[in-house]
């Protein structure tokens, strides 16, 4: 089957989500806001406008990724628990510099405006962080924590530079060598600041590592072990998370293999791991897999997981369609109150309405995908 590749973008850009890429606006433009967590309501249905409703899109050249992983059995529903480490706040940061604000900004007199704003634009989202910039970084990452601490927000923050990303598909990108990305990791660790934010830790990187080489592989997961202890000691107060893949993955035993060579196991470099990055499986499968992989795992009790819901309220269409599949619906509203021994956090991580690629240009924000999402 298709299992969707967590990131959307091309070389050097990042492309959906909310970006923080260097465009040359000054590095400390964070216009910071904060929405809480609320569960998703009902909202009344507003007529589709015509086709020629524009959309903004301040990434250029995106693409979307894709690989293909054997079908592994959905895990039943565990009944496994572990303690819950609830982090000081309960509110998300919503960074206020992404495509789908600046459409709701554009649009004011759009009839699907109300249902896009309060559904999507005002939820706390990821800000990803995809080009290998060290000159800035520091102070682009900087931009947004500090925003976040002034408003009493945790940031989501997604360092996306691995070498080899997407094993050379679409998403293709990254620091040039290891080398370069410790170095640039060393940079973005510089940016966290003292207060708390989460970090998703290079999506795929671990799930799609089967492109590679055992040494090369080895070499990755060294790698991202170094990353997620520099990125701790650099901030005692961030939540560091090991990519997990998803439900439809790889299975909880072979995922927990991989987490564990990478370091996501030790209280040093991990807090935990994360599933479902751009993809659809319903929550409560991915939290009965997240515990089973974090079974299969050991380490620190403590650990936990975080799943993105940004577009799974109706679960993975039946076929396995990836890209920008119709009859999909926003999931669990961001939260860092789940309720659910051993999940930390339901996070927006994938921002609901930019494209995979087929409801419009990968990456850029579509308003009747995102409209559809959302009513």
């Amino acid at each position: 089957m298709v299992a969707l590749a967590s990131a959307v973008v091309a070389a050097g850009t990042v492309t959906g989500m909310m970006s923080a890429l260097d465009d040359g606006r000054g590095s400390d433009e964070a216009r910071p806001d904060v929405s809480g967590s609320p569960f998703l309501q009902p909202l009344p249905a507003v007529p589709t406008p015509s086709s020629s409703a524009t959309s903004s899109s301040p990434s250029p050249s995106p693409s979307v990724s894709a690989s293909k992983a054997g079908p592994s059995p959905r895990p039943s529903k565990s009944t496994a628990t572990r303690p819950r480490t609830e982090t000081a706040s309960v509110r998300l940061y919503r960074h206020s510099d992404s495509q789908v604000l600046d459409w709701v900004r554009a649009n004011p007199d759009d009839p699907r405006r109300p249902v896009i704003e309060s559904r999507i634009a005002d939820r706390p989202a990821a800000v990803w962080f995809a080009d290998h910039t060290p000159s800035n970084i520091t102070s682009r990452v900087r931009a947004v924590t500090s925003a976040g601490a002034a408003k009493g927000g945790v940031p989501v923050v997604v360092p996306y530079a691995i070498p080899d990303r997407d094993c050379g598909g679409a998403s293709q990108g990254g620091a040039p060598d290891l080398g370069a990305y410790d170095g640039w990791i060393g940079k973005f660790a510089a940016g966290l600041g003292t207060r708390e934010v989460v970090v998703i830790l290079e999506p795929d990187a671990i799930a799609q590592s089967d492109c590679l080489s055992e040494g090369e592989r080895t070499a990755r997961f060294s790698a991202l072990a170094r990353a997620g202890r520099v990125l701790k000691a650099a901030n005692p107060k961030a939540r560091v998370y090991f990519d997990a893949g998803h439900s439809d993955w790889n299975s909880p035993q072979k995922q927990a293999g991989l987490l564990r060579r990478a370091g996501a196991a030790s209280a040093a470099s991990s807090d935990g791991i994360f599933s479902n990055v751009s993809n659809f499986n319903r929550t409560d499968e991915e939290v009965a897999y997240v515990r089973r992989t974090l079974d299969a795992l050991g380490g620190p009790a403590s650990l936990g997981a975080v799943i993105d819901t940004s577009r799974n309220g109706n679960g993975a269409p039946a076929d396995g369609e990836w890209c920008d599949p119709a009859g999909r619906k926003l999931g669990q509203a961001p939260t860092l109150r789940t309720g659910e021994a051993g999940v930390d956090a339901y996070l927006w991580v994938k921002l609901p309405g930019e494209s995979d690629g087929c409801r419009g240009k990968p990456g850029t924000f579509t308003p009747d995908y995102a409209y559809d999402l959302a009513r």
